[in-house]
């Protein structure tokens, strides 16, 4: 019998190597390599069932046409949920959510499982971190004591795949956490690279051969990123974000791999004493409360997947004592602020050079797109003379490095949705010449910066 060579794993990134390193050369990290026993490569299966390479298992081969015998999605009772991944569960997927401790993972996902359970789907809910009491607590505070959901206790994966086996196939299996779980064909405890890697790949194996979807709930790093080896979010079909901030009482879901739908996608929900509640129309949500006669905010028009979006962007520009001005941002991209300031202060004719700038995405929502720089921008000017911006205009357009007002996608829907709201203006980059589009009743088009700062300045006046 050959013996077993040691190897040694990155518990950060996944990285194998043969001997221990204090460093590892992948991702950086110091002591993060710890040395793993009959620890298997990525792309090996457990020992006993390795086929021989020297002869191999013949199977058929199917074409892509052909008849299902199940719907191609299965929706989820949760209309943001379903938006996420395209439309509803695909049969036989796997998808991982990941997200901070205690921003909702589990309620989310138990309330996702109880409507499920509802519609006559078997469904069944493994827990490796909490006794099948404390789920019942969580279900009987929701309201979901009643729902007709399969639940255990266990970590051993070998176990749980041989329960979920007998009988009718679950529709979906929800396993809280990934990190927790341990197969008997590594020789390495639980929640290193080489188990999770190990338990994923099995349970991966179950989902593809049985039709059930698979939640795997991830832990997450200080950093925001998945704990556990990178390769995990290859092989599964979904990695969807469960994104929120302690301040604020909404969540955001965002899809970041989706094979059977889009990326671009967010579902949001809000956290009550009944568990996680839909938000249906979030621009209300992030529009509450806005002081209308304040100088420095601007209500910019955005596009999140197929969703408009609008969003209040605040900014405080300030003189400063200091020999380098402070530069601080929240929600928003720390260089794409560098460049608008940069644009205003070479084309527009403003000095910011001995100001504080402070800009905040109000309500903690993120934003990525480039159709920013314009709300942004007239939200800078406005603090700088002190001139509020009209409270019915919505703001958007891409800025350019030499002040032009670029075009972007989606505008109609933008305007749509500030029309419903109740906004009676907007301020827009120019249609493109060739394509000029019909603009509707108070949407100013500008081609330059400097007719946004003319603008506000003759406000002031």
């Amino acid at each position: 019998m050959a013996k077993r060579q040691p190897s040694f794993a990155c518990q950060s990134c996944g990285a194998v190597y043969n001997r221990w390193k204090g460093k590892c050369e992948a991702c950086g990290g110091w002591n993060t390599i710890v040395e793993e026993i009959g620890a298997m490569s990525a792309m090996a299966g457990p020992v006993a069932t390795r086929p021989s390479r020297a002869k191999g298992r013949i199977f058929a081969l199917e074409g892509l046409s052909g008849e299902t015998k199940e719907a191609p999605r299965m929706p989820s009772g949760i209309g943001e949920l379903d938006r996420v991944t395209g439309g509803g569960f695909v049969h036989g997927s796997v998808i991982l959510i990941g997200g901070d401790p205690g921003i909702g993972k589990s309620t989310l996902l138990t309330q996702a499982s109880a409507a499920l359970a509802n519609q006559g789907h078997r469904v069944a809910y493994i827990s490796g971190e909490e006794a099948v009491a404390q789920v019942r607590l969580r279900a009987e505070r929701l309201g979901l004591g009643q729902s007709p959901v399969e639940l255990a206790s266990e970590t051993n994966v070998e176990d749980i795949i041989a329960t979920l086996s007998q009988g009718r196939p679950p529709a979906l299996a929800i396993i809280d956490s990934i990190q927790t779980m341990w197969t008997e064909t590594v020789e390495s405890a639980p929640g290193t690279v080489t188990q999770v890697r190990g338990s994923a790949q099995a349970l991966i194996r179950f989902a593809k051969t049985t039709g059930t979807v698979v939640i795997l709930v991830g832990h997450v790093t200080k950093d925001g990123q998945i704990a556990g080896p990178r390769v995990v979010e290859h092989m599964v079909d979904a990695v969807v974000s469960f994104e929120g901030d302690g301040g604020h009482h909404f969540r955001i879901m965002r899809a970041v791999k989706n094979r059977f739908g889009p990326t671009d996608e967010i579902g949001v929900f809000e956290m009550s004493d009944q568990g996680l509640r839909e938000v249906t129309n979030p621009s209300e949500l992030f529009l509450a409360g806005r002081d209308l006669a304040t100088a420095g905010t601007a209500v910019f028009a955005g596009m999140e997947g197929t969703r408009p979006v609008l969003v209040e962007i605040q900014a405080l520009v300030a003189p400063s004592s200091l020999g380098t001005p402070r530069r601080a941002v929240v929600g928003w991209d720390q260089s794409r602020l560098s460049m608008v300031l940069a644009v205003l202060e070479a084309h527009g004719g403003l000095r910011l050079g001995q100001h504080d700038v402070y800009l905040n995405v109000a309500g903690g929502l993120r934003i990525s797109e480039p159709a920013a720089d314009l709300a942004a921008a007239a939200a800078l000017i406005s603090s700088l003379s002190g001139s509020a911006l009209p409270p019915d205009t919505v703001y958007f357009g891409e800025l350019g490095l030499s002040g032009a007002i670029r075009p972007v996608a989606q505008a109609p829907a933008r305007l749509k949705e500030a029309t419903k709201l109740g906004f009676s203006s907007a301020v827009m980059p120019a249609p493109r010449g060739d394509k000029k589009e019909r603009l509707p009743v108070g949407a100013a088009s500008m081609a330059h910066i400097t007719d946004l700062v003319a603008g506000i300045a003759a406000r002031r006046r």
